[in-house]
């Protein structure tokens, strides 16, 4: 018969069982666990409430109109201005004051060659002395002959022709006279003299250049009187009170400018009225300057003023602000859209679905979402 072997008595019978009994119960502790967890849950109010955020809110007041300020552009004009020509033939001998220089009524801008017109007029002048001359020995000889004729020493005919001669000799006296002052007139007008006091704008021509009577020789604008020209919308030209003082802009300085006129016309490209302002002469201008014209109109349209940082770019351009909504305890925001009909600095003028006394948050919006808890600054 085979031999048993005698038992291991490190060995115990079950013991793997056992283990596998532990970890069962663990898995069912852990279900357990997991669903009482899980009960709980479905019997409470959900997650815990969000802290309020504090915002800072305005009110929104419904008004039927408003006033704005509207801006209306123009530019210094001086009061004259023009090219001067002139109005005879000949070369230009001399052109000394340079574009820039200030000149006053009088002075000679520029001066023709008039070397033949001095000729022509000491010829005619000589031919006038002559005639002077022959003029006074045809007088004397004619009041000898009407001595005479009184004792019949000359002849009736004789007589005549002196006396006569005499007359001819007094037109001719009054013809080289005209002649002569028609020479001088043209030795006046070889000079180019300011009309009017100005600055010399612009040369169009220089020393040497022989010019035709109208050529431009230079351009002067007027320093002492000075205008605004400013385009203002006809409907409220037709307001404007010729000579009332308006407040104009000028290098960021306000004037009290008074109007002149209005032109009875209409731009046709800009289809403005022209306003025309008068500077006063102390101030420093230059022709073609911007210069602004504010006027103050009445806009009859319903709606109210927002702070600009109060508006949310919503979808497809349209704007919205968060209206406050509920009472202390429990404060929400509602999104609501809304118009921009103008803006004045930092605050908007807008209408849309908000009622007369909304509170609509003010700052922040960006940390706020519709639906969010909020608390009022100042509120506790």
């Amino acid at each position: 018969m085979p031999r048993s072997h005698p038992a291991d008595p490190s060995h115990k019978p079950g013991r793997s069982a056992q283990g596998l009994v532990g970890v069962g119960i663990a898995a069912l502790i852990v279900i357990l666990l997991t669903a009482l967890l899980n009960v709980r849950a479905a019997f409470t109010d959900g997650p815990p409430p969000r802290t309020p955020l504090t915002v800072d809110t305005t009110l929104y007041r419904l008004q039927d109109s408003y006033v704005r300020t509207v801006s209306y552009l123009g530019l210094v004009v001086a009061g004259r201005k023009a090219n001067l020509a002139f109005e005879i033939p000949g070369r230009i001998a001399s052109l000394p004051i340079r574009q820039g220089s200030p000149v006053k009524t009088g002075d000679v801008i520029a001066r023709l060659d008039d070397a033949s017109l001095q000729a022509r007029r000491q010829a005619t002048a000589a031919a006038l002395k002559q005639a002077q001359a022959e003029l006074e020995l045809a007088r004397l000889k004619a009041k000898r002959q009407k001595d005479l004729r009184a004792t019949d020493a000359v002849s009736r005919e004789a007589f005549d022709e002196t006396r006569l001669r005499a007359r001819a000799l007094q037109a001719q006296v009054e013809a080289a006279s005209a002649q002569l002052a028609g020479i001088d007139i043209d030795i006046e007008k070889s000079r180019l003299v300011a009309p009017y006091d100005g600055l010399i704008a612009d040369h169009y021509v220089h020393e040497g250049t022989v010019v035709n009577p109208g050529v431009p020789v230079v351009r002067l604008l007027e320093t002492k009187r000075r205008e605004a020209h400013i385009g203002v919308a006809a409907a409220r030209a037709r307001n404007l009170d010729r000579g009332s003082r308006y407040t104009i802009t000028l290098h960021d300085r306000q004037i009290a400018a008074e109007l002149l006129t209005v032109r009875p016309d209409v731009d046709p490209v800009t289809r403005s009225a022209t306003a025309v302002f008068a500077i006063p002469e102390e101030i420093d201008v230059l022709d073609g300057e911007p210069v602004n014209l504010e006027l103050e109109e009445n806009v009859e349209l319903q709606g109210g003023w927002l702070p600009i940082s109060a508006l949310l770019e919503g979808e497809r351009g349209v704007w919205t602000v968060l209206r406050i909504e509920g009472d202390r305890e429990s404060t929400v925001t509602v999104r609501e859209g809304v118009e921009v009909l103008d803006i004045r600095g930092d605050q908007a003028f807008v209408r849309g679905t908000l009622t007369d006394g909304s509170r609509v948050v003010a700052t922040g919006t960006h940390r706020v979402t519709p639906g969010t808890p909020v608390q009022l600054k100042g509120n506790r």
